[in-house]
């Protein structure tokens, strides 16, 4: 994993691939998980345009400016965490647990040499405007869930806040993927639930997909051998311990307030936060609506000394 002394010539970007949807279920969660060993997974345009750019000069770029390209997509962090990862001895132990410190352990070039130009998610369902649609509310979502995880774990003053961010920031990349690779089968579960809003998650992709979406998340996660400590605070399983708590709160309460903070379901998610916070709930409310803001990248928040939002008492264990 050393860099190379030589900086390779920028790649001519390849002429688009139509890709291949899967249109009927998978036998079972193993057969899924195969699936996604060899899948493809384009990333967002933005994300593809800004590496091309870097790419152009190379031998001037550093981890720090690769950085926030890559953490501001979901699917392009999981690339590179799931590559890092596979370069290990199987032996050794997942410590890499963010974006910086993967590259870091990558090097520039060899990163630059194995991310070639990117496929796209706006091309890989150019034909599927539902399910574009469908990635793009996921990918706002996720965006907020790592936002308020963030600002959760900043306000608690957790040592692990880089880390609570991206477990809530990547907690829905198995959806994205099922939405990129069986559109047709990811819009069928969308349009059962907006019919009727009673129908259990776990229910329906059960039916439609003979697995549910959780398992298939934790099976990848093992199978590219993404940071121990990521896998743990990313499984609801464990949601007493209060790292955990804080992604699974921060994912419910992005999902719940997708659309507007009316769901009938937030007074419940904030009451539980301000649990969490030992915090009043009018307070607490104020506290969410002043952090439910555009990202905030974790490295520049959490290589400071963590500071109390003004209107917040201090957490209390």
């Amino acid at each position: 994993m050393t860099d190379s002394q030589t900086s390779p010539q920028p790649v001519a970007p390849a002429e688009p691939v139509k890709p291949t949807h899967l249109v009927a279920p998978l036998a079972h969660i193993g057969a899924w998980t195969q699936y996604f060993r060899k899948a493809e997974i384009p990333v967002l345009a933005a994300t593809a345009q800004a590496l091309e750019e870097l790419r152009a000069i190379e031998d001037d770029v550093d981890a720090n400016m690769l950085t926030p390209v890559i953490q501001s997509d979901p699917l392009m962090t999981l690339k590179l965490m799931a590559h890092v990862a596979s370069l290990r001895r199987p032996s050794a132990s997942t410590e890499t647990e963010s974006v910086a410190t993967s590259l870091i352990l990558m090097g520039i070039s060899p990163f630059f040499r194995r991310f070639g130009p990117q496929p796209t998610v706006e091309h890989w369902l150019a034909d599927q405007p539902k399910a574009l649609q469908g990635v793009q509310e996921l990918l706002l979502r996720a965006e907020r869930a790592g936002q308020f995880a963030l600002g959760f774990a900043v306000h608690r003053g957790d040592t692990d806040a880089t880390i609570i961010h991206q477990a809530a920031f990547l907690h829905d990349f198995a959806e994205i993927l099922i939405w990129l690779h069986a559109p047709t089968l990811a819009v069928q579960i969308h349009e059962a639930q907006a019919a009727d809003a009673t129908l259990r998650s776990s229910a329906i992709q059960k039916a439609v997909l003979g697995i549910e979406i959780p398992d298939l998340h934790l099976s990848l996660m093992k199978l590219w051998h993404l940071p121990e400590l990521l896998v743990s605070i990313s499984d609801e399983r464990h949601a007493e311990r209060n790292n955990v708590k804080c992604v699974v709160l921060a994912v419910r309460l992005a999902r719940h307030t997708s659309q507007d903070w009316d769901n009938a379901a937030v007074p419940d998610d904030v009451a539980e936060i301000a649990s969490l916070f030992n915090a009043p709930l009018k307070v607490t409310l104020a506290f969410l609506h002043k952090i439910d803001h555009p990202i905030v990248h974790a490295t520049s928040v959490t290589d400071q000394t963590p500071t109390e939002p003004a209107d917040l008492p201090p957490a209390v264990e």
